[in-house]
């Protein structure tokens, strides 16, 4: 059934674009047009979203901060829904616990901890991102992630039912979960430790040190582009396969961190997937090791 913009549009107003281009959401500054993109206003709204579109089956994609997302040239079919700033705020609910909506940047999470005096939250600073996407692929660094934190999450399923879930309901793995793709998570309660603020911002001041002598800035990526494997770290498999110095057109492999993957100016999505590509074609020939992509790739291939 073909979707008719008319009464959503005139339900929904300026929260729903048709052919929205998403190459401003993408930390790559890539990527085509979506279908129909939907940034709810609140949580009620997004029910509402919900339970109108569901009759369509139109496929639904979630967008986060677009920190670790790749968007195909060719656009998104069907809807993208992105979380409005109404998503994005801290509580605090003891002295060792916050709740977080999912659309918070993860280095706010960290400093709102901090500035409480909770501790095991640091590695969040040097995380780049949303809450709700880090808890999606367990986002973590310097020996701690997501699942050393979480206490549980709201969520929402694509048919608008809303659901609390305990973490001893979900199975954490390296960069992954197993929450299901139709679950929107709302918010999230994490849990640290009593600490001080010295001893806090000793930590961040480490982790966000040693990210900047380790990892490029300010630059056109999408982080880690390929998970560790076997026991190494996957740009040692990359260096070590000769593939550090590889580029395509303006695609290319950044100099300081060859794990990341950047648009050097005028790059395409085809042109960084070709890359990818064969640098996963080279280590396995040469290492016999199959990376696996820890950046998310949507849309249609041409």
């Amino acid at each position: 059934m073909s979707l008719n913009t008319d009464p959503l549009q005139k339900r929904f107003g300026k929260n729903l674009i048709v052919k929205e281009n998403l190459s401003k959401y993408s930390w790559f500054n890539l990527g085509g047009p979506a279908d129909f993109f939907f940034r709810p206003a609140n949580k009620d709204q997004l029910i509402q979203f919900l339970n109108f579109i569901k009759r369509y089956n139109h496929k639904l994609h979630i967008l986060g901060a677009g920190s670790n997302t790749l968007i195909r040239d060719s656009g998104v079919k069907g809807v993208v829904i992105k979380l409005s700033s109404k998503f994005s705020y801290i509580k605090l609910l003891a002295k060792d616990t916050i709740e977080v909506g999912a659309s918070t940047l993860d280095r706010k999470a960290s400093f709102f901890a901090k500035n409480n005096n909770i501790g095991g939250m640091e590695f969040l600073s040097c995380i780049p991102g949303s809450i709700g996407g880090a808890i999606t692929m367990n986002s973590g660094c310097y020996g701690s992630d997501m699942s050393k934190i979480l206490e549980s999450i709201k969520i929402v399923d694509h048919n608008g039912k809303e659901k609390e879930i305990r973490k001893e309901e979900i199975k954490f793995f390296y960069r992954s979960t197993n929450i299901p793709e139709n679950y929107i998570i709302l918010s999230a309660i994490l849990k640290g430790n009593i600490s001080t603020k010295d001893l806090i911002h000793k930590k961040e001041e480490k982790f966000i040190q040693q990210k900047k002598e380790s990892q490029p800035s300010q630059i056109k990526t999408g982080g880690s582009t390929f998970k560790n494997a076997s026991g190494k770290k996957a740009w040692t498999l990359i260096k070590e396969s000769g593939c550090d110095k590889y580029y395509i057109g303006d695609a290319k492999i950044s100099e300081k961190h060859c794990n990341f993957f950047i648009n050097n100016g005028k790059a395409t999505t085809a042109e960084i997937e070709e890359l990818i590509k064969k640098v996963k074609k080279e280590v396995q020939n040469k290492t016999g090791v199959d990376l696996e992509l820890e950046i998310k790739i949507i849309g249609d291939e041409k």
